[in-house]
């Protein structure tokens, strides 16, 4: 019988070294009551925050200082619970540095409606008395931009208590999905008993045994079916949160009031949503080529993961995986690529799935830790290109820590899905050009496509979901599992119009994390057009246009998303990067269909 290991049994050089953030729970809690008493320092700034150069510098360091040690602290505790979800322990760790950070931000909420109370000039002149302030200008600059969306100290505040509240939704599916939910065993071809995880379900349905496929499809989304009024109710509770929270600060959407945090225009989300539908024809060739290369009449939900090469694809184990990608990562340049080997040898990344393992992969840390990377590594393709995108996040932490100050260390989502998928592209340029193997270089290319596909296409249909899910609560109209099952399998059939759509693929909302964290997926698809164009410019350019993206990694913060990519040479205010990444696709798509004749 297949089954998932204990924690315990996973070798040791195989997990992240937690232990460099507190060495034992101990180190934990003893940071924990020290920042704990160190919060209530912050609010005897109240009132006083634009008095003089002198006390704005010192409210500006007196934050940082504390914020990095929550940081700490709620990064350490999140990465336990999620090493095993079920660990009654680190549950509770979790929630009590949920609520210290939100008990630090509601302290510090008086800051910014203090700040909105200068004029730029005021500020200038600041500076020229306290020369430090400097390194705050664009900080300055973005507050005083939100200054129509922030409210009194008194609503700030009280808004910044409601953290918890409002992100309940969140966690609620978060441990539902992880904690609770047990999907069924099924029987493989050879008879051997498999046990379906989140984690494994896009992999079981790469098996080549179509009945088997159909069987783990069928009794996947029937487990979610029974959950569905829970799970339509946890969205529609994180779809009212941030419509209600988006009133509170005088945006006309929820969607507007996502865009504007990060300063990018809506313009930039219908765009992507255009250029896309205008590009479905693509897709839907691909839909067919995989008809046919599978050789079926009719192309079904439980066929869409399945390889064009009508196979499982070569198994690849971890240690290989790894080095591939290190040495795909060769145009950035030798210190890029040591940085990043030196950083897996030094348990940056927690590889395998355990019992209760969180699903899925990202890369975590703070701002004064090395980076973390969880990962699920399933022995395949897929998962080494996962690796390849993680260790972007990585790297893009590690070049910002160093080159930027606390204040510009957490970059935008929206810059950073590029980093992540530049380093895919890389791979596979270096697999295609060094790989002999031609079977091999087949799941390379069927990769690439697998991944403009899940992330272009597939995420560009999450945007559009959330969008209208939004749209409707703004509008009036009760979120019921119904109708967000009719919406979602609208959206399935105009995708993949060749294809059947049947009633279960309807639920797949239902499976997707990120919509609790709303208009974040639509980053995913403008991140690969630029990381596209990012790629061939350095293909074609060499060094310079390599050292340009280097620079825009180490940039972090200190500017708006749409300038930090126009330092690396893209424009996302335009449709060309996405077109561009489009016609590179069906450009794949010409290749694999030459390979499979």
């Amino acid at each position: 019988m297949s089954s998932v290991p204990e924690r315990s049994e996973i070798d040791e050089q195989y997990t992240w070294d937690l232990e460099s953030i507190y060495a034992t729970d101990d180190d934990w809690e003893a940071a924990y009551e020290t920042v704990s008493e160190r919060i209530e320092d912050l609010q005897s700034y109240e009132g006083q925050v634009t008095e003089d150069a002198g006390t704005l510098l010192e409210v500006f360091e007196r934050y940082e200082e504390i914020m990095r040690e929550v940081e700490m602290v709620s990064a350490y505790a999140r990465m336990r619970r999620d090493e095993d979800t079920t660990d009654q322990h680190y549950q509770a760790l979790t929630a009590r540095a949920q609520s210290l950070s939100a008990d630090a931000q509601s302290a510090a909420s008086f800051i910014e409606p203090e700040l909105q109370e200068l004029t730029r000039e005021e500020f200038d002149e600041m500076v020229d008395e306290e020369p430090d302030l400097e390194t705050y200008d664009h900080y300055v600059d973005d507050v005083l931009r939100m200054k129509p969306h922030t409210r009194s100290a008194e609503v700030e505040e009280l808004l910044a208590d409601l953290g918890e509240v409002t992100g309940a939704a969140g966690d609620v599916y978060n441990m539902l999905s992880n904690a609770d939910m047990e999907f069924p065993t099924v029987e493989d071809p050879d008879g051997e008993a498999v046990e379906i995880t989140q984690s494994n379900f896009t992999n079981l349905l790469k098996r080549s045994d179509r009945e088997f496929r159909r069987q783990v499809y069928e009794e996947y989304f029937d487990e979610w079916e029974s959950m569905r009024n829970t799970v339509a109710t946890a969205y529609k509770n994180s779809v009212k949160a941030d419509v209600k929270l988006a009133q509170a600060r005088n945006y006309d959407t929820a969607r507007e009031a996502a865009l504007d945090g990060p300063n990018v225009p809506v313009d930039v989300y219908d765009t992507l949503v255009d250029t896309v539908h205008d590009n479905l024809d693509k897709l839907h060739r691909h839909a067919e080529l995989k008809r046919e290369a599978l050789e079926v009449d009719e192309l079904r939900m439980w066929d869409l993961y399945m390889p064009l090469t009508g196979d499982e694809g070569p198994d690849l184990e971890y240690d290989q995986a790894a080095e591939y990608v290190v040495e795909a990562l060769e145009p950035l340049g030798e210190e890029y690529q040591s940085r990043v080997a030196e950083g897996l040898e030094s348990r940056w990344v927690d590889v395998y799935e355990n019992e209760g393992k969180q699903s899925g992969a990202y890369s975590g840390g703070t701002y004064d830790t090395q980076p973390f990377i969880l990962m699920n590594y399933q022995d395949d393709v897929a998962s080494m290109y996962t690796l390849a995108h993680e260790l972007g996040h990585s790297m893009h932490s590690e070049l910002t820590t160093e080159e930027q100050p606390y204040v510009y260390s957490s970059y935008e989502i929206f810059v950073a899905e590029v980093a992540s998928t530049v380093n895919e592209a890389l791979l596979t340029n270096h697999l295609l050009e060094t790989v002999d193997d031609p079977e091999f270089k087949q799941h390379v290319l069927n990769e690439f496509l697998e991944r403009v596909r899940s992330t272009l296409y597939r995420q560009t249909l999450f945007a559009e979901f959330e969008h209208e899910a939004h749209r409707l609560e703004e509008e009036g109209e009760p979120l019921t599992a119904d109708r967000l099952d009719d919406l979602y399998q609208g959206l399935k059939a105009d995708y993949y119009e060749p294809a059947a759509i049947d009633d279960r693929i309807a639920r797949e909302w239902m499976r997707i994390p990120h919509f609790y964290r709303a208009f974040y997926v639509y980053q995913y698809a403008t991140g690969i057009s630029a990381a596209l164009a990012i790629t061939d410019r350095i293909f074609e350019e060499g060094e310079t246009a390599a050292e340009d993206y280097l620079e825009f990694l180490r940039q972090g913060s200190r500017e708006y998303p749409l300038e930090l990519l126009r330092t690396a040479g893209v424009d996302m205010s335009s449709s060309e990067p996405i077109d561009r990444a489009l016609e590179t696709y069906g450009d794949r798509l010409d290749e694999m269909e030459s390979l499979l004749d």
